[in-house]
């Protein structure tokens, strides 16, 4: 039955929600945060992202990286927000549910779901690596037999290390984010030390050999953005965290910062210290299998190849672990939501752990894991989808504000100065990143993320509450974009068949974006009028 706009309708489950959301353990600082958002960053990216961005844009690459920190500063800001202001477990999840109805809750959900296999996929990779120690646990771009078996084993280890409270977990954290950073700065040191060449900056076509459009380039497809993400981490335990108005948004842009930092340095040794005999073709002709590996063999620092080939299988590894995690709240989240059962929203009340939820991802990963025919093309394109959260997000942020605005609310604590315009830049750069994942990920990554509108409707054929003709017309702005998306990838020059020339490509995708998201905030605050979000959880 509808309800009127007079009487707003509330989720007769949200007691027993908030009931769990108490029993959620308020232990992490800022440090612990920070630590948690930078080990998510750095995996094993670091040892390739720089000679790809060389090979890109030569040296000017260095402008792609504060690029990079700058754009995803932009995006977590307004996550940051919601975190300070509306902090709950597995809140990347809730937000767009609360701010634009159960169809974007769902599609949303959905996809996250399905980006568990980018855990599946960093666990595959620590077995790559691994099997340059121990041949034979992955042949043909595959897992065989026992690597299925050691991988298995790891991911067992992996929900083990997170079955207890959640301090536990973000001291061991700790060790291997100190860890992750000691081995990247001591590249650099080595390398340096090593001996630099001169004029690395303006040789060899100077700062800019393939121009300044390169660096877009670089940031868009030389994996720069993809190093960079994973930031939004410490959001996600801000149901867990102390004082979340304030640690949340400075563990956010700690994280940020130190590996914009790290990466910095990464890409600057890598200038300075590649060989003059290697650069007989440019920047472009400088082609390493394993990057900072083999120029530590070509100058002789043995000891420093043997490092980094181990921190090969350590950086993944801490990725992993953060991963499995977050995959956790990312299933506790959904079973609030209704996506999942509710039995696997129950929080341990000894712990505070959500122990349903990290069984349920220890099956999900290894089923991913798994040898099938085209599964592998599958799960390596589910990490991109996550970027849909950073969209949704910005249209929350803006939503609530909204919303505040016609309830005459001027100011809560923990809202960001300058978000009323941030939230729209930030919906646009998120789309932007999406849009150069490339048509070869999107063409697999897109239809399935679609697949959640006839989940949404399964869901909700029997069930009470709103017209699902409404929350149709509430969510309606997300599917279109999804659908303006794969057709824009299809005609431009990420992968697809250039039809829509660069730089208009991106151009086009900026404008779609921008008008999507005046749509998407007028229809989010159309949906809290009827059904306005739940009480923020006692912290």
């Amino acid at each position: 039955m509808h309800v009127p706009q007079s009487e707003p309708q509330r989720a007769p489950d949200a007691p027993t929600v908030l009931s769990e959301e108490r029993r959620l353990r308020k232990e992490l600082g800022v440090w612990s945060l920070a630590a948690i958002g930078f080990s998510n960053i750095l995996g094993s990216g670091w040892l390739f992202a720089a000679m790809f961005a060389a090979q890109t844009a030569g040296p000017a690459s260095l402008l792609s990286w504060v690029a990079a920190g700058v754009l995803c500063g932009l995006v977590a800001l307004v996550m940051v927000e919601l975190g300070a202001t509306r902090p709950e477990g597995g809140g990347t999840v809730r937000w767009p549910l609360y701010a634009s109805g159960r169809l974007v809750g769902t599609v949303i959900g959905w996809s996250v779901l399905l980006s568990v296999g980018g855990t599946a996929a960093e666990i595959s990779a620590i077995m790559q690596y691994a099997a340059h120690y121990l041949p034979g646990l992955y042949d043909n771009g595959r897992l065989t037999a026992s690597g299925l078996a050691v991988a298995s084993g790891l991911s067992i280890l992996l929900t083990a290390l997170n079955w207890f409270a959640v301090r536990t977990f973000a001291r061991l954290n700790n060790l291997v984010s100190l860890f992750k950073v000691v081995v990247p700065v001591v590249t650099v040191v080595a390398l340096f030390l090593s001996g630099t060449h001169s004029g690395r900056l303006t040789d060899h076509g100077g700062f800019a050999p393939y121009g300044y459009a390169a660096c877009l380039t670089a940031l868009a497809s030389g994996g720069i953005v993809y190093s960079v993400n994973g930031f939004q981490a410490p959001l996600d335990f801000s149901g867990e965290a102390r004082n979340p108005r304030r640690n949340v948004p400075g563990a956010v842009l700690t994280g940020i910062g130190l590996a914009v930092l790290v990466y910095l340095g990464l890409q600057l040794a890598f200038l300075f210290t590649v060989p003059d005999s290697l650069l007989g073709h440019g920047w472009q002709g400088v082609n390493f299998e394993s990057p900072f590996g083999q120029l530590a063999l070509v100058l002789n620092l043995h000891w420093l190849a043997t490092l980094l080939y181990a921190d090969a299988v350590v950086s993944p590894g801490g990725s992993a672990y953060v991963g499995v995690a977050i995959d956790a709240r990312h299933t506790y989240a959904l079973a609030k939501n209704g996506l999942l059962p509710r039995f696997f929203m129950r929080i341990d009340a000894r712990s505070g752990m959500a122990h349903r939820a990290l069984l349920l991802n220890l099956v999900v990963i290894v089923l991913f894991m798994l040898p099938f025919g085209g599964w592998q093309d599958i799960v390596s394109v589910m990490g991109d989808m996550y970027l849909l959260i950073y969209a949704a997000s910005a249209v929350a942020v803006a939503v609530f504000r909204a919303r505040d605005r016609e309830q005459g609310v001027t100011r809560k604590d923990g809202q960001v100065p300058g978000v009323r315009w941030i939230a729209p830049i930030s919906f646009v750069v998120a789309t932007e990143f999406v849009y150069w994942s490339g048509w070869h990920d999107l063409r697999l990554a897109l239809p399935l993320v679609l697949a959640g509108v006839p989940l949404f409707l399964l869901l909700r054929r029997d069930a009470a509450g709103r017209p699902v003709r409404e929350e149709l017309r509430d969510g309606a702005w997300l599917v279109c974009q999804l659908a303006a998306l794969t057709l824009l990838s299809w005609l431009g020059t990420f992968g697809g068949s250039g039809r829509l020339p660069a730089p208009y490509d991106t151009i086009v995708v900026g404008a779609v974006a921008l008008a999507v998201f005046g749509w998407a905030v007028r229809s989010g605050t159309a949906h809290l009028r009827v059904e306005p979000a739940p009480p923020v959880p006692v912290t």
